[in-house]
């Protein structure tokens, strides 16, 4: 495999990317001048067997319905083996449009209106519009802080439950702080799901993006869980092909496995074909060694954006050992929500993700996307330094 360059620049603007088109729109940064560091995809295009999978599609120029799909199963399962030492049963894998939809299906099938949905916060916003949406009720579980990590306090979120909670939303590893879960943690995970009779649903989404030195443990490994458990992944997030919106949701338990499909066939979802085709492609040996690239550049560019903060008084980043997520506390600052937003957006401007719409325990921090070429980290660096340069 050719080594990939993470440092082109790839020209975004006016190719309808929710990143690059939408900044000003949502953040009120224009997209002439600013760094988009909210929407959580990436600035790079996915290894060349990706490409060359849709261009051989595309010339054969007939787009019927996706059918024989043992391609697509082969190289999940082959993945998840080789990459993360879990035996997958390819009569177990259900295709999802992405996994924001993936969690809505979980919800439908598994809660009914009114019933609690349990989310250790702060967590992916977009579960939170997807749950509102649905008529359930959101249980927030703070999460508490050892030094600059967030840990799991399931003695204080066994006090928490009423026994209208029916499923506990994961995200592993977690976005926005970027833990990767030890084993004991998602032991307790499993152990706290027992106790109140509560599904899992693990979304992993982001479980090839971990960083040099760091392991990803699959929910699934855990002893115990797969009575309970919904597993989540996708190549969208490893291989920046969000916009394909294929995702797997992977169920071993025969009675959940059961009530998920009958919500899907209720539903009438069926396969994107385009997005069968660049999964089989990016789940192979080199779409392997082109994440191995990629995490030692994300490493690079996380470790220059840290030191920058790092340098500006009142500012931590929590340290990163998975996703391309800077999660920054700016509680320390002494300044409002508002006034480190306008200095962001309007002096800096950078377009980022305000820490409030990640729920309860988010509200003083914000999130920046990494994934990008380390030109804009250190462009982003240097702004945001003279942005908040009375600080220092």
């Amino acid at each position: 495999m050719t080594t990939p360059d993470f440092d082109q620049i790839i020209e975004r603007r006016g190719t309808h990317s929710a990143k690059w088109d939408k900044m000003e729109a949502f953040c009120g940064v224009s997209s002439d001048d600013g760094i988009p560091m909210w929407v959580a995809d990436m600035d790079f295009r996915p290894p060349q067997a990706v490409t060359d999978s849709v261009r051989h599609y595309v010339d054969h120029g007939v787009f019927g319905y996706f059918g024989d799909d043992t391609a697509y199963l082969d190289a999940i399962t082959w993945w998840m083996k080789t990459r993360h030492g879990w035996e997958v049963d390819p009569g177990h894998i259900f295709s999802t449009h992405g996994l924001v939809n993936g969690t809505g299906l979980c919800i439908e099938a598994f809660t009914e209106p009114g019933d609690g949905v349990v989310m250790f916060t702060p967590i992916y916003h977009a579960f939170f519009r997807v749950i509102r949406a649905a008529g359930r009720e959101i249980v927030e579980c703070p999460m508490s802080r050892d030094g600059a990590k967030y840990t799991l306090d399931f003695d204080a979120y066994d006090g928490m439950m009423t026994g209208n909670e029916k499923i506990l939303v994961l995200c592993s590893p977690h976005n926005p702080g970027g833990r990767v879960w030890t084993r004991e943690e998602l032991t307790g995970v499993i152990d706290f799901a027992r106790r109140h009779d509560l599904i899992v649903v693990s979304d992993e989404i982001h479980h090839d993006l971990v960083l040099p030195g760091e392991r990803h443990i699959p929910m699934s490994l855990i002893p115990g869980a797969a009575e309970r458990l919904v597993m989540m992944s996708a190549a969208t997030k490893t291989f920046n092909l969000a916009g394909m919106h294929t995702g797997n949701v992977i169920i071993s338990d025969p009675d959940l496995r059961r009530r998920f499909e009958t919500r899907m066939s209720a539903l009438g979802i069926s396969p994107n074909a385009f997005g069968k085709h660049m999964v089989a492609a990016a789940y192979s040996p080199e779409g392997a060694a082109w994440v191995d690239a990629l995490m030692e550049y994300i490493d690079g560019n996380r470790r220059i954006f840290d030191e920058g903060m790092a340098a500006i008084p009142g500012l931590k980043s929590m340290p990163l050992e998975g996703t391309y997520l800077a999660w920054v506390d700016f509680a320390d600052t002494g300044m409002t929500g508002t006034e480190v937003q306008r200095r962001i957006l309007e002096d800096a401007r950078i377009a980022v993700n305000q820490g409030e719409t990640f729920g309860a325990g988010g509200e003083t921090f914000q999130r920046f996307n990494l994934a990008t070429q380390r030109a804009r980290v250190v462009e982003a660096v240097d702004r945001m330094q003279k942005a908040f340069a009375d600080l220092q």
